[in-house]
């Protein structure tokens, strides 16, 4: 059998399957990844400083319409729709195929295609609080304001609940992330590089034989794979 239906089968042999997932998850929808030759942090933007720099939250703090202005034109895709693996995973978590999504992206397709237990490890770009009164508001609202989003009550600038570098990741969804993960008896790691840290290193959790990777280069988990796909995951996940 070829890649597609193995994996396929292995999944119809699951009982807690999860899916850890990256950037190249969303590439299909339209949403660049980070670090390939055409991805968010290989764009020019300032030259003096790093994109990891600018999304900082140091950066947000002290340089707060700077780090705007690169995080709307680079990070918010709010025209980005769900792609065929979004839909299949969603799909797969109906049937009780998938038990969890494990994800580092933070454009919330995975629940925009029906999935209900996505655990986000950088947080959501849909998600976001007026620092001074504690208001929430959407992302068309940050998106759409003019120079830095400030609370329509009471002024306040308004921060995006995703994890910026400097930023500790969420307890809750790290210990929620590391169980379901090695709880998992199938992982699925898709479209990341496992270079982003501490979250890669969660893949490294699971405890069980049966690893698949789909990735369009190789990354240090290929050693440990039962299966290795080197193609799009929207492509792998049309079945």
């Amino acid at each position: 059998m070829d890649a597609k239906e193995k994996l396929v089968s292995l999944l119809k042999n699951s009982e807690r399957a999860v899916f850890f997932g990256g950037a190249g998850t969303s590439t299909a929808s339209g949403i660049p990844d980070f670090r390939s030759s055409g991805g968010i942090f290989s764009r020019d933007f300032n030259g003096a400083l790093s994109p990891e720099e600018i999304v900082s939250a140091n950066f947000f703090y002290s340089h707060t319409v700077e780090f705007y202005d690169f995080y709307k034109k680079k990070m918010l895709f709010p025209d980005a729709r769900p792609n065929r693996a979004h839909v299949k995973l969603a799909e797969l978590e109906k049937q009780g195929v998938i038990k969890a999504i494990v994800t580092q992206n933070i454009d919330g397709l995975h629940q925009a295609a029906g999935s209900k237990n996505v655990l986000e490890l950088h947080g959501s770009a849909h998600r976001n609080r007026c620092l001074s009164c504690g208001k929430n508001f959407d992302l068309h609202y940050v998106y759409s304001s003019q120079g830095i989003p400030r609370c329509d009550e009471c002024g306040g600038i308004i921060k995006p609940d995703v994890v910026l570098y400097g930023e500790a990741l969420p307890d809750d969804v790290v210990e929620a992330s590391i169980r379901v993960i090695a709880e998992a008896d199938l992982l699925i790691v898709g479209g990341t590089s496992l270079s982003v840290y501490p979250a890669a290193s969660f893949a490294y959790a699971f405890r069980g034989s049966r690893l698949v990777v789909i990735n369009r280069t190789p990354i240090g988990a290929d050693s440990m794979a039962e299966l290795i796909i080197r193609d799009d995951i929207a492509e792998v996940f049309d079945f």
